[in-house]
This record gives structure tokens, sequence and C-alpha cells, in this order.
């Protein structure tokens, strides 16, 4: 479980850094709503999956049928990120496409993702042959503390987006005209 919550830190780290310099600064994505409000919406939807992640997996165990719940998180993750490759390119055409740097980074976090899935799903079939809840356990303390703030950034970054499409025009700050 360790390894795949490294994994899981490495790919918010990622997560990060794509999210600050390609969507923000370089595509100014929050800007060109209504134009990118397609993708806007996926990477708003997709940072609460994750918030979801990086608070919870360092504090417990989703057993039983909250197993299963997991689960379809991660496979929420999945569709929407193979969505957003395919709505991103209809996007992004008028900004001159996908940067090239970003392609590489996404095709790096995709097999970082796959990764902790590796190492999570084993952990995740066996919390969903116990009783349905969620019992403690403590990752070590690097991850409790990385992941919540993780956590949080993803969740401002999600709602940034979602209120970028969504909010008022303020929201798409600096890059949006009032």
């Amino acid at each position: 479980m360790i390894t795949a919550l490294v994994l899981l830190a490495v790919q918010g780290a990622l997560g990060a850094f794509d999210t600050l310099y390609y969507h923000e600064w370089r595509a100014r994505l929050p800007g060109g709503v209504p134009g990118t409000a397609p993708e806007l919406v996926l990477h708003g939807t997709r940072d609460l999956v994750y918030a979801v992640l990086f608070a919870s997996l360092p504090f417990v165990r989703w057993e039983g049928l909250a197993a299963w719940l997991l689960a379809a998180l991660l496979l929420v993750e999945i569709v929407i990120t193979l969505r957003d490759f395919v709505v991103e390119d209809t996007v992004r055409g008028p900004l001159g496409g996908v940067y090239p740097g970003e392609r590489v980074m996404h095709a790096v976090m995709g097999i970082v993702y796959g990764a902790a899935l590796a190492h999570l799903l084993p952990e995740l079939r066996r919390w969903s042959l116990g009783a349905t809840g969620f019992s403690r356990w403590e990752a070590p303390l690097a991850l409790r503390v990385i992941l919540p703030l993780m956590a949080a950034g993803v969740l401002l970054s999600g709602l940034r987006d979602l209120g970028a499409v969504y909010g008022p025009r303020w929201l798409r700050f600096p890059w949006g005209r009032a």
C-alpha cells in the first residue's frame, strides 16, 4: 500500500506541474471559457476524485462495499482521462494544439497512475472481502502530511476550473477579461 501511495504522491506532483505550467500559464485555460469549458469540466471533476483519494488513502481502508465505491472512483478517473485526451485536441486547436511537452507529461502520468493501480488493486481486493466500512490505518508520516496537502491543492484547482466554467467571470482571473 505504501508503494501505491508514494506513486500517487508522484502523480500529484506531476499533476500540479501540469496544471500550473501547462493549463494555467501556457494555455491559460480558465481565461478561454467558453471555448475551453469542456476540458475544464473534465479537469475539475477529475480533481475532485483525486482530492478524495489523496485525503483518505493515507488514513483509512475502504472495506466491503466501500472498496467497490473506491474502485468506481478509480474507474471514473480513467474514463475522464481518456475523454480528456480526445476533448483537449478539439479545445486546444484554436490555441495551437496541446504542447509537445504536455503530451509527454500526460503519457508519464498515465504510466505512473497505472503503476499506482498495480499496487493498489491487490489491496482493494483484500479490502473488498471485509465488512463494509472504513478502518483506520496510518501511512508513514511523510505521506500523511504530503497527500492531504495535495488533496487541498487539487480540490482548490478543481473548484477553480469548475468555477471558471460555471461561476462568475472573476474566477477566470488573471487570464479572463472581466
